[in-house]
């Protein structure tokens, strides 16, 4: 039975929200099931709920689920993730939602009359789903990274999301930790990067792909910076995990050409020997580990350490 159940993933991005219908048996996503909707993060909470449901109704559709809707969410913090109350403040995005159940007010909206709702932060969903089914499979010890309007990051060992311990962060996440004049999510993100490149070039760029399709002296700047800075701000959680691979994901991880190099280059420099990859299942990972939440080993393995963050 187990092995036929069909489960949404859902990924909630700072721009989007894409979700496919996934089979729990194998985490394989359904052909033809994919669907995603553009998402105005500063709009009012019944517009960012209407885009959401119209995006998983689509899914459900597609899927042909009619009765039962489970939704495994990779979800942005700050979250709390075991009870679905969006904490969204002070970061940018969707704070019209602060304060807001998801669960109580999406399954409204929800085309089937039964909603079971899972949550999981979005980089722990991408380094779950990494862990799964891409390259980190090979590796016990690993640190999953996403780089795009903020900074994911998620510990995982053999597999399994590590949130608490002497060894992580609290709940495994990277984001709010201090570092130079602010916090780590101000410096590895989108918005440092073109803030950092109108600094250098008195340029406006709207994204970090134009900047590196300019690839400009001032553009290779910013991307050794921000290689530099990551391995300054990444190597003693490294060095205190035990860390054998980081994988990459996120719309910057577009740009490794131009900042992995000196990453991989400097983390050697520390005296540090870990792999480094860029995740070939991109957006569909966080789609597959959210949707690994519906099957039960797992969700028993997890359950209790989501993080309130």
């Amino acid at each position: 039975m187990m092995n036929n159940l069909r489960v949404l993933g859902v990924d909630i991005g700072g721009s989007h929200i894409t979700s496919a219908a996934v089979n729990v048996g194998d985490l394989s996503i359904v052909p033809a099931t994919v669907h995603t909707v553009d998402v105005d993060n500063k709009a009012s909470k019944k517009s960012i709920l209407e885009r959401w449901s119209r995006c998983i109704n689509q899914t459900l559709q597609s899927a042909s689920i009619k009765e039962r809707a489970m939704l495994g969410f990779a979800m942005p913090g700050p979250f709390h993730y075991k009870t679905g109350l969006a904490m969204f403040e002070g970061n940018d995005k969707y704070e019209n939602l602060y304060n807001v159940s998801i669960p109580d007010e999406l399954k409204e909206l929800i085309n089937t009359p039964d909603v079971d709702f899972r949550f999981m932060n979005d980089a722990t969903a991408f380094g779950v789903g990494a862990a799964s089914m891409g390259k980190a499979k090979n590796y016990s010890k690993v640190i999953a990274v996403t780089l795009g309007t903020g900074f994911g990051s998620a510990f995982l060992k053999d597999g399994a999301p590590q949130v608490i311990g002497n060894d992580v962060p609290e709940g495994g996440c990277f984001w709010y930790k201090p570092y130079k004049e602010g916090i780590a999510d101000d410096y590895f993100s989108t918005r440092w990067c073109i803030r950092r490149y109108d600094q250098l070039s008195s340029r406006k760029v709207k994204g970090v792909k134009e900047i590196a399709e300019v690839a400009d002296k001032h553009a290779l700047m910013v991307f050794r910076e921000f290689g530099e800075n990551m391995a300054e701000f990444i190597a003693p959680f490294l060095k205190l995990h035990g860390t054998e691979l980081v994988i990459l994901g996120g719309n910057i991880s577009n740009a490794h050409p131009f900042f992995l190099p000196v990453l991989e280059a400097s983390i050697r420099e520390a005296g540090l020997s870990v792999d480094f990859v860029i995740s070939d299942l991109m957006e569909d990972a966080a789609i597959i580990g959210s949707a690994k939440l519906f099957r039960p080993d797992f969700w028993d393995l997890v359950k209790d350490e989501l993080p309130n963050l």
